[in-house]
């Protein structure tokens, strides 16, 4: 009976904590997509871009929290052959379209900090549109790609031990050995992670150079350059830091499989969460932009 209720406490702690994050997830980012919306002094690269990681993270904590929730609710922890697959490709979409969106807002701060009086030149509507197209493109091709690869592999088992639905946790049930699978999986990750580390690097040693260079003559400048790529940084290290603890967990068997499901959940729920509130807090545009429009007026008498 103890065992029983100990279950239930834990399935509805899990529950309410999933329920809570997914409010938190659905209020920050929508507040932060309809300030951007809104208001035109932020119809700019940088906050379009800020627009595509709000989507990128409501892809991502749609894919999971709500069938969690479901699951914890109801006890009944069961999901379609197809409806694995979609949760499955949206979660590695997110994670594949996080990197290549930030590669582009690290590409778009290089422009602005190295090149500021030919940024509105170089960063014109229509290169911002082919930065956004191909962030989305390069992800998807890579995840359609690793999906049509196991697309007639035949399963054997039915039972995945995990907290939601991936492509390793799937082929884990195929009847044999997956060797092509798992080589493009593992390349793809490395060079798509490699890729968007080296143009990362790349601009933000610009950036530090040029800024450095620009604050010997106004420190003004190299301030708000610090206080703009900062946000950026903080949030692409907390994304490869969490997805780097479950690529290597996932390849090492001793590794507890409690470890590896709060890693995987964190990748899940961490980012989303705190994206919006460090976008919000920092950048002083947008911070002054949400707080006009949630500021009630009331006029006097």
């Amino acid at each position: 009976v103890s065992g029983v209720y100990m279950r239930n406490c834990y399935s509805s702690f899990l529950f309410f904590l999933a329920l809570f994050n997914y409010i938190v997830v659905l209020l920050a980012n929508s507040v932060v997509m309809c300030v951007i919306v809104i208001d035109k002094n932020l119809h700019r690269p940088m906050f379009v871009l800020v627009c595509n990681l709000v989507v990128c993270d409501l892809l991502g904590s749609t894919a999971v929290l709500p069938r969690l929730m479901m699951h914890s609710l109801t006890g009944e922890k069961r999901i379609g052959y197809m409806a694995a697959i979609a949760q499955a490709f949206s979660v590695h979409t997110y994670c594949a379209a996080m990197q290549t969106i930030l590669g582009a807002m690290a590409y778009d701060r290089y422009i602005a900090v190295c090149e500021p009086l030919r940024y509105h030149s170089i960063m014109t509507p229509a290169r911002l549109n082919a930065c956004c197209i191909l962030a989305w493109s390069v992800a998807l091709l890579c995840i359609i790609v690793l999906f049509a690869l196991h697309a007639n592999t035949p399963l054997c088992g039915n039972t995945i031990r995990h907290v939601y639905c991936s492509n390793r946790t799937i082929l884990s049930l195929a009847c044999g050995p997956t060797p092509i699978n798992n080589i493009y999986g593992l390349s793809m990750t490395w060079f798509l992670s490699t890729g968007i580390f080296v143009i990362i690097a790349f601009s933000y040693l610009r950036i530090l150079h040029a800024s450095v260079k620009q604050g010997r003559a106004d420190s003004r400048v190299r301030s708000k350059a610090f206080q703009t790529c900062s946000t950026h940084l903080v949030v692409y290290l907390l994304f490869q830091v969490a997805a780097l603890i479950i690529v290597v967990s996932q390849r090492f068997t001793s590794v507890s499989k409690n470890i590896k499901k709060f890693f995987s959940i964190l990748l899940i729920i961490m980012p989303p969460a705190i994206n919006p509130i460090i976008y919000g807090l920092v950048s002083k545009e947008l911070r002054a932009s949400i707080f006009k429009h949630l500021t009630i007026k009331v006029s006097p008498k």
